[in-house]
């Protein structure tokens, strides 16, 4: 009989929870989405935020304290609260520029991190009617339920010019000095598509894209893609290689890619 110590840890209560997260928050970010007083500022980054945006992380803050009172928080709007091994990690409108100009593709991302490991990850796209999630052990799945999934699992593309790339934007790469090596990338794969934030990822993660690959994010960018990428069977690192989404931008593939992609463009 195997002890309760030597049981590797799990986390469906978690994945429960962000589930129940997500249909809370999708309420509030739906019935503003295309509001004609949807109200907008610019943040000192200059990037947007809306009100959406706040209201969003407020409600998922309230309803983690209820549920999950010894664990920090930390969300792109109002920053770090508490202290503990586990933290959650929230973006509550990832690709708020969709968001204002009514485009769909946009999600809420939610993410548990134990000690120094993403352990969880959910990403919500109400819009596109779409949702994805992972665990740590438990593998990665899509549908709009706990009941209604399906696994998911990347693709077994092994050439880079068989490969189809999913990326954000260009100037991200000029203003780190990699535009050329990242174009060389380009023209070298089969196809790329400017799909974007999230949604790259969760392709990556399906099997629909074999590289995503961004040179600027915030943690909360990123904290719920990981493992979503890793148990679908991919890897996901920073420029440098560092497993995990703690580099300060990402590269995400199907793993056969990888160490190429990485040797390119790290």
């Amino acid at each position: 009989m195997t002890s309760a110590a030597a049981r590797p840890q799990t986390y469906e209560d978690d994945v429960r929870l962000a589930h129940v997260l997500a249909d809370s928050v999708e309420r509030v970010t739906m019935t503003r989405f295309r509001a004609e007083d949807l109200v907008v500022d610019t943040k000192p980054d200059l990037t947007p935020v809306s009100d959406a945006d706040r209201d969003a992380e407020e409600l998922i803050r309230g309803q983690l304290k209820r549920a999950r009172p010894r664990d920090a928080v930390e969300g792109e709007e109002f920053g770090i609260t508490g202290h503990g091994s586990r933290r959650w990690v929230i973006d509550p409108i990832d690709g708020t520029k969709n968001y204002v100009r009514g485009l769909p593709v946009w999600a809420t991302l939610i993410a548990l991190i134990d000690g120094d490991q993403p352990v969880m990850g959910l990403v919500s796209a109400p819009a596109l009617n779409r949702r994805w999630w992972a665990s740590a052990g438990a593998g990665a799945w899509t549908g709009r339920s706990l009941m209604r999934a399906s696994r998911l699992q990347v693709s077994k593309v092994s050439h880079i010019q068989d490969a189809s790339l999913s990326y954000a934007s260009i100037g991200g790469w000029t203003e780190i000095g990699r535009r050329d090596a990242f174009l060389g990338l380009t023209e070298d794969c089969w196809r790329t598509r400017a799909y974007g934030d999230f949604w790259s990822y969760m392709l990556v993660a399906e099997g629909c894209a074999d590289i995503a690959a961004e040179p600027e994010l915030a943690l909360y960018d990123m904290a719920a893609l990981a493992p979503i990428v890793t148990e679908a069977g991919g890897r996901f690192t920073g420029l440098d290689g560092r497993p995990g989404p703690f580099s300060g931008n990402a590269v995400a593939t199907n793993g056969l890619l990888h160490d190429e992609v990485l040797g390119r463009l790290g």
